[in-house]
């Protein structure tokens, strides 16, 4: 009885021994944050990256999904003379990548009353006249992370086209990526913003929905 029994608790260790799974290690990359060197995973977001080496993101962290721009990022990458942009919730990390953020970027944002400005060129050049320097280089378009055409809504407002540029920037963060690499120091997305205010001001068809919809709140 007394090798029964012992037997019957060898296989029992046998079944925990098999059952027993090792846990892969995680393949980690070298980046550099704020200067100094850190060992992250590397299937992390750069914004994964920087909590994992210990920081505290106190400033430029918002939806965490791409959707806020508020995690603006400049990067370099080894052997790479380019300056590469991305959002920090959204760009996985590289190995060797030298990383910044951006918690907020100075720009110009004039203060004006809807009611007093007209749906014309003349409103850029006299809110954003740097808009005329545009060299449309694309640099704006190459720093966007949603892939928006930048230059060409830029160009739009120096035409005048409102509907265009509205049309162009609908999809804007407001990160300020572009604004930080335009060599004609142009506030892109503020332009983009004024574009799409005029033109729900002044320029979209009036729906009988909304207008209905309104006078049932009222009511």
């Amino acid at each position: 009885m007394a090798a029964k029994k012992g037997a019957k608790k060898k296989s029992v260790k046998q079944i925990k021994a098999k059952s027993v799974k090792k846990i892969p290690k995680k393949e980690m990359v070298t980046v550099f944050i704020m200067g100094k060197v850190h060992k992250v995973p590397s299937e992390a977001t750069i914004m994964g990256a920087i909590e994992y080496a210990g920081y505290q993101i106190k400033r430029g962290a918002g939806c965490r999904e791409g959707f806020c721009g508020a995690c603006a990022t400049v990067y370099r990458l080894p052997n790479d003379y380019r300056i590469y942009t991305g959002l920090a919730c959204t760009t996985l990390v590289e190995d060797g990548m030298w990383l910044s953020q951006l918690p907020a970027i100075p720009a110009q944002r004039p203060v004006y009353d809807i009611n007093k400005i007209e749906p014309n060129v003349a409103t850029f050049q006299k809110l954003y006249p740097e808009v005329f320097l545009c060299v449309a280089c694309n640099t704006c378009t190459k720093a966007c992370p949603q892939d928006l055409e930048v230059m060409d809504y830029i160009q739009a407002a120096i035409r005048g086209d409102i509907e265009k540029v509205m049309d162009l920037s609908f999809d804007c963060l407001c990160c300020g990526m572009c604004a930080i690499r335009c060599p004609a120091e142009i506030v892109q997305y503020n332009v983009g913003l004024l574009a799409k205010r005029l033109y729900g001001k002044y320029l979209s068809k009036e729906s009988k929905q909304l207008k209905k919809r309104i006078k049932e709140i009222k009511e």
